[in-house]
C-alpha cells in the first residue's frame, strides 16, 4: 500500500481512525470478530473511493462506511442466532484486559466492574440509540457529524440522544430498558 500519493494520504487521513471505526461496529454488531470483519470490509471500500473523495471530514466519511457494512453484516445475519457457551465475556474471551500495575487489585476490580455495568446498559438500548451515544459519548462527534453519518437530521439525533440518556439514567437508577 505504501509508495504511492493516494495510499499514503489515505494512511494519514482515514487509518488514524480505525479504532474508531472497529469500536462503532462492534457496539452495533455486538461481537468483536463480526466487528473486525466489518471493519476490514469498509477500510477496502474506503480505500478504493477514497480516490474520489473530496470531504473534509475523513473520520464521518470512514464511520458513515463503517455503519453501512455494519448494517450490511446485520441483514445478513438476519435470522441466525448464535448462543455463547461461556458464561460470561472473559469466558468468551472478549474484552479481557490486562490490570494496570498501578492499581491495586480494589481499584482494578471497582473500575471493570463499572465498565461491565456500562457496557450492559448501553447493550440494553435499542440500535438506533445506542449507536448514536457511541458516537456522541465515546467517539465525541458533533451533532452534525453524528447527522452525516447516521443520515438523519439533527433533530433526530438531539431526539435520539435525549431518549438514549433519559433510557440510560433510568437503567442506571435500577428500572429496566425498554
Amino acid at each position: 500500500m505504501a509508495g504511492r500519493p493516494d495510499s499514503q494520504r489515505f494512511q494519514a487521513e482515514v487509518l488514524v481512525h480505525l479504532d474508531a471505526a472497529h469500536n462503532l461496529a462492534r457496539w452495533i454488531l455486538r461481537d468483536p470478530t463480526d466487528a473486525e470483519d466489518v471493519v476490514q470490509e469498509a477500510l477496502l471500500r474506503a480505500f478504493s473511493y477514497f480516490p474520489s473523495f473530496r470531504g473534509t471530514n475523513a473520520r464521518a466519511w470512514l464511520l458513515q462506511i463503517v455503519r453501512n457494512a455494519a448494517y450490511g453484516a446485520l441483514k445478513k445475519k438476519r435470522g441466525i442466532h448464535l448462543v455463547r457457551l461461556g458464561e460470561n465475556a472473559e469466558e468468551a474471551g472478549e474484552n479481557a484486559e490486562l490490570a494496570d500495575p498501578a492499581d491495586d487489585p480494589e481499584v482494578h476490580l471497582i473500575r471493570s466492574e463499572a465498565q461491565r455495568q456500562i457496557d450492559a446498559l448501553l447493550q440494553q438500548l435499542p440500535l438506533e440509540l445506542r449507536e448514536c451515544v457511541i458516537l456522541r459519548e465515546l467517539e465525541e462527534l458533533s451533532y452534525k457529524e453524528i447527522a452525516e453519518i447516521i443520515e438523519a437530521p439533527i433533530g433526530t439525533v438531539m431526539s435520539r440522544l435525549w431518549r438514549a440518556r433519559r433510557l440510560l439514567s433510568k437503567a442506571s437508577a435500577g428500572a429496566s430498558v425498554s
